[in-house]
């Protein structure tokens, strides 16, 4: 069985990529969670992972004898392996489009992604608020989602980017919960399409275990204290 090594639900995006798209589509897997500690090369992360990945960082699938890292790697092989989940679109052109969103996520971004790290069991809308006035980048940021997922949305006539669920979506939806977590504003239509994101059977299995987490870790709270955490 296919092997998916990640890190903590509550803060590794990257990891919630390749989880939420082999949990949606069906496809069995293991779960090997490594708990972030820190990511010195002497910790117990880094030592976890060194005989197992090149990078020493998740998510790392595991497949027999092959070893792939790298979130957009990981999706194409699972693509490759699993053609009847249809992970892409079939229409060439959707094809081209929905590789290339998932690759301006991959390293774009930047400023949504450092300023409202990931935090699932948290609530901040005060401290969205003020990233949402303070930081213009932010701001861009969620600009450009609206603007690439609109056309999109309609383009396919949703539920989702591209009609049926695929790696677009699960690429995009550790964003969403970002955009729930710090309240930033949106447009109905680019609200509902997260709400749906975040309603897949997949995501919310992934939320869920989040929130059972109760692993609180200062380095990956740059807004919360240890004493606010994990309180409704």
């Amino acid at each position: 069985m296919i092997q998916l090594y990640i890190g903590n639900k509550n803060y590794s995006s990257w990891s919630m990529r390749p989880w939420v798209l082999l949990q949606q589509a069906g496809i069995p897997f293991e779960e090997v969670m490594v708990r972030f500690d820190a990511f010195t090369p002497d910790s117990q992360f880094k030592a976890a992972l060194k005989p197992i990945s090149p990078t020493g960082k998740v998510p790392v699938l595991v497949d027999g004898d092959l070893v792939v890292w790298d979130t957009l790697a990981i999706a194409e092989y699972v693509a490759e392996q699993f053609p009847d989940k249809q992970l892409w679109p079939t229409n060439k052109a959707a094809r081209a489009r929905a590789r290339s969103i998932c690759a301006e996520m991959h390293s774009g971004f930047t400023s949504l992604r450092n300023h409202c790290p990931m935090n699932i069991e948290a609530h901040l809308p005060d401290t969205g608020a003020l990233l949402w006035r303070d930081q213009p980048g932010v701001r861009a940021d969620v600009a450009r989602l609206i603007e690439m997922w609109r056309p999109l949305l309609q383009a396919h006539g949703g539920p989702l980017l591209f009609g049926h669920f695929t790696v677009a979506d699960a690429y995009f939806a550790p964003i969403c919960t970002r955009l729930l977590t710090y309240a930033l504003p949106l447009p109905e239509d680019i609200a509902t399409y997260v709400q749906r994101v975040c309603a897949l059977a997949g995501v919310q299995a992934w939320i869920d275990g989040a929130c059972a987490e109760q692993d609180f870790l200062d380095f990956e709270e740059p807004y919360r204290l240890a004493s606010q955490a994990n309180k409704p």
